[in-house]
């Protein structure tokens, strides 16, 4: 699909949304696109980091409303056709949620680089994603209210666990756009850079990642997302059995020889 860009290297995953006349909003039949590269990139030894990023003065405008979307938000699709009662949460459901949830369940680290503005599901999409890096021109929009919808996506899942219920109310709320430097400020992004080095950046982390021992990432990614969910005992238990399922692996055995020996490991992503 020629508005959604998957290029391989080095071991990472550059997967680009490029519909900027659109703001690189997503159709249906992007989403779904996306969805399967990320669950190609999840599933291949190869890849060690996704980055997720778009092209011209948006990252993504959520859900193409015009030609049918992803949520209830996405779900006006300009006709008149009526509604049966299920409709929208199925189409949430198995839209903008089966978006968000593909991000969150990469079994690899997936880096947003924001490089414009992120609204509606395009936020949660980003926010979804381990690491984020914006560009300084970078926005984000809760916009749903500014269509009386409801967010969706995830966001009411998202939201509150990076910044707290009443951060997450006033951005919910109000619908105003958030810049790079206070998103980061409140907890949002990891790092603002100058959207010339936006490429750059996003490149020697993603480089560094997939350098990096691929599934203790992967346990780990999973450790620290279930946390948030569950109790003190079963995030110990779940830890345990984390760290005896890694040391299965030849990168942990490696690490151990190479801390051993006093030399660097040598990480194969297995």
């Amino acid at each position: 699909m020629d508005t959604v860009r998957y290029v391989t290297a080095e071991r990472v995953a550059h997967l680009t949304l490029d519909r900027p006349d659109a703001l690189n909003a997503l159709t249906p039949d992007q989403r779904d696109h996306v969805i399967d590269l990320l669950g190609e990139a999840s599933a291949d030894p190869g890849i060690g980091a996704v980055v997720i990023t778009g092209t011209g003065r948006g990252f993504c405008a959520g859900a193409d409303l015009r030609g049918g979307g992803s949520g209830a938000a996405d779900g006006a699709d300009g006709t008149t056709a009526e509604r049966v009662p299920g409709d929208v949460a199925r189409t949430i459901r198995l839209g903008a949620q089966r978006l968000v949830a593909a991000v969150l369940d990469c079994e690899k680290p997936v880096i947003a680089a924001v490089n414009g503005t992120a609204a509606g599901l395009g936020v949660h999409l980003a926010l979804a994603c381990d690491l984020v890096l914006a560009a300084e021109s970078a926005r984000f929009i809760e916009v749903f209210v500014r269509r009386g919808l409801v967010p969706d996506g995830g966001g009411a899942y998202l939201l509150p666990r990076l910044i707290g219920p009443h951060r997450a109310k006033e951005l919910m709320f109000f619908g105003d756009a958030l810049s790079a430097p206070e998103a980061e400020r409140l907890g949002l992004v990891n790092r603002v850079v100058p959207d010339a080095d936006l490429p750059k950046t996003a490149r020697d982390w993603a480089a560094r990642l997939a350098a990096g021992p691929t599934r203790a990432l992967a346990l780990t990614k999973q450790l620290v997302n279930a946390s948030l969910d569950t109790d003190r005992a079963t995030a110990f238990a779940a830890e345990a059995a984390a760290q005896e399922i890694n040391m299965t692996t030849r990168d942990a055995q490696d690490g151990v020889r190479a801390f051993v020996e006093r030399r660097s490991p040598d990480f194969q992503g297995r």
